[in-house]
């Protein structure tokens, strides 16, 4: 059983001292790994770094950003699809296909689906995406947060659950082994697995919106970041889980200050 750590927040204080290490779900992980403190300020800045608003005590940015000092710092990582830039950089045969060889792509995002339906397959894509997580570890952030676990939605049934399940319990591994927290990133239907997969917390994305935050705080014992795109979502959240949540209201591209669509609310 990991140690259990308290430790409160402190403005320069090392950001992993900012949580705890308590299992809540039944996975093992290091004692070394920190989890986000509940119910904190927060500020979701994948967008783009900047100065984090007075009273935010977790922050998430870009792998290619760095860590906010003194606060609890998580790792955006695109682990299950290809980011448009970097599609060529990726085997071909990674890159999930359907029956005509034609590339499937989540057309929201323009964003090639990784191949993770075998057990081959799922080891070589994790073996790259690995190598940013130890860039996270090296930057000195706490958490990842490996971004579109749903994507076997939106693969035409090529994919399923059960591949994005094991495909996650490799990147939850090595992520532990790196002293890294893993945060489950939306997909409600698989938060039952979180013990399975050995993921730590939830960044939820309209889970007011949409009425999942319960199911979130469920299983991961509240311990939620959720960012809210609309005015009506935010008070929905904060109506039914203020008190127990981390939330803020974000626009949708993330942008930073000074943009005219940087909205960033918490109330």
């Amino acid at each position: 059983m990991a140690l259990i750590v308290a430790v409160p927040a402190l403005a320069g204080c090392s950001a992993r001292g900012t949580g705890d290490s308590r299992d809540t779900g039944g996975s093992q992980r290091p004692a070394a790994v920190r989890l986000p403190p509940r119910h904190a300020g927060f500020d979701y800045q994948i967008g783009g770094a900047y100065p984090p608003p007075e009273g935010v005590r977790i922050v998430s940015r870009d792998r290619s950003d760095s860590p906010a000092p003194g606060l609890y710092n998580i790792c955006y990582v695109n682990a299950f699809q290809a980011q448009p830039e970097e599609r060529s950089s990726w085997p071909s045969d990674l890159l999930l296909r359907d029956a005509h060889g034609r590339v499937v792509i989540d057309e929201d995002w323009n964003e090639p689906l990784l191949d993770i339906g075998t057990p081959a397959k799922r080891e070589r894509v994790a073996g790259r995406v690995n190598r940013w997580l130890d860039g996270c570890a090296k930057k000195g952030f706490d958490a990842v947060e490996p971004d579109n676990y749903d994507s076997y939605t939106r693969s035409h049934h090529l994919l399923t659950a059960s591949d994005a399940t094991a495909y996650m319990t490799l990147l939850s591994r090595h992520a532990h082994a790196r002293h890294l927290a893993i945060a489950q990133k939306n997909t409600a239907e698989l938060a039952g697995e979180r013990g399975r997969a050995g993921l730590d917390f939830a960044v939820a994305e309209e889970c007011g919106q949409y009425d999942e935050c319960g199911v979130y705080a469920r299983a991961f014992d509240a311990r939620v970041v959720d960012i809210e795109y609309t005015d009506s979502g935010l008070r929905k959240a904060l109506d039914r889980w203020g008190g127990r949540l981390s939330i803020v209201r974000r626009d949708r591209d993330v942008s930073t200050p000074g943009s005219t669509e940087y909205v960033r609310k918490v109330q």
